[in-house]
C-alpha cells in the first residue's frame, strides 16, 4: 500500500506567527503517528520561515516512522543538517533561496554530474535519496544515471486539471511512472494533493509507494478533525 507522510511545515507557521510553542510541533509529530500516518516530512528552508533548523534535529528524537527531509542541496547548511539527522529519506528539490513553494523538478539532464555527486553523498551515510522531478520521461532517464533510489513526481498540473479532465491531467504521469518502474526508481509524489484527487492518483499511478501531503491535509483537519483527517487520506491510497 502507498504510504502517506504527512508534511508538518503549516503547523510550524503556525506556531511561528504568534511566537512560544503553541502548536508544539515535536507532540503535533508523534500525535500523527499515532493516528495512523505512515511517515514524516520536513522541508526546512534558509529563512526558517516555518521549520527550523533545530526543529530537524529534535524531530529526530520522537518520530517513530519514516522522516522525510526536503530541501536544496546546494544550500551547505542543509547538507549539513540532513547528515546530522540521518532522515530515512532526503528528497532533493530545486527551490531558490526566497521561493514561496516547490514549483518545478529538477532538469536532471543539465544537473546530472551535480546530482550524482550529492547524492552519492547521501547514500553514503544510508539516507534513501529521492528527487524531485516533472512527469517527463526524459528527466526520469537522465535521473537513473545519478543513483537516485527515488523520482517524486511533483503533481501541481495534475491538481489543477483534475477537474477540468482527470484522464488528460494525469496522462504524463502514468507514463513517468512506467519508466521509472521500467528503470527500477522508486516512485514518490506530492503537491496539491488532496481528498478529491488523490484517489484517481493513486490508483492510476502504478508502484506508487508514498505521497507527501501538507497543505491540503491541514486545512482539511482544521473542518473534520486531524484524526479523522488522516484516516481519510490512508483510505483515499487503498
Amino acid at each position: 500500500m502507498t504510504k502517506l507522510s504527512v508534511n508538518i511545515n503549516k503547523w510550524a507557521t503556525l506556531r511561528n506567527a504568534r511566537g512560544g510553542n503553541n502548536p508544539d510541533i515535536l507532540q503535533t509529530a508523534k500525535i500523527i503517528e499515532q493516528f495512523g500516518a505512515d511517515g514524516i516530512t520536513v522541508h526546512p528552508r534558509p529563512d526558517e520561515r516555518h521549520i527550523r533548523y533545530q526543529d530537524v534535529l529534535d524531530l529526530t528524537k520522537v518520530i517513530t516512522t519514516e522522516f522525510n527531509i526536503e530541501g536544496n542541496p546546494t544550500e551547505q547548511k542543509f547538507i549539513d543538517l540532513v547528515l546530522a539527522a540521518k532522515p530515512t529519506q532526503v528528497t532533493l528539490v530545486p527551490d531558490s533561496l526566497n521561493q514561496l513553494t516547490s514549483n518545478h523538478g529538477w532538469n536532471t539532464k543539465e544537473h546530472k554530474t551535480y546530482l550524482t555527486d550529492i547524492i552519492s553523498v547521501f547514500k553514503q551515510a544510508n539516507i534513501r535519496v529521492s528527487i524531485f522531478v516533472d512527469p517527463s520521461q526524459e528527466m526520469i532517464l537522465h535521473a537513473k544515471d545519478t543513483g537516485t533510489d527515488r523520482i517524486e513526481l511533483y503533481t501541481e498540473f495534475y491538481a489543477k486539471n483534475f477537474h477540468i479532465n482527470k484522464e488528460l491531467a494525469i496522462k504524463d504521469f502514468v507514463l513517468a511512472a512506467q519508466k521509472a518502474n521500467e528503470l527500477n526508481i522508486g516512485i514518490n509524489a506530492g503537491h496539491d494533493l488532496d481528498l478529491e484527487n488523490l484517489p484517481y492518483f493513486s490508483k492510476h499511478i502504478p508502484n506508487l509507494l508514498e505521497v507527501s501531503i501538507g497543505h491540503a491535509l491541514i486545512c482539511d483537519s482544521i473542518h473534520l478533525g486531524l484524526e479523522n483527517t488522516v484516516q481519510l487520506y490512508k483510505r483515499s491510497l487503498l
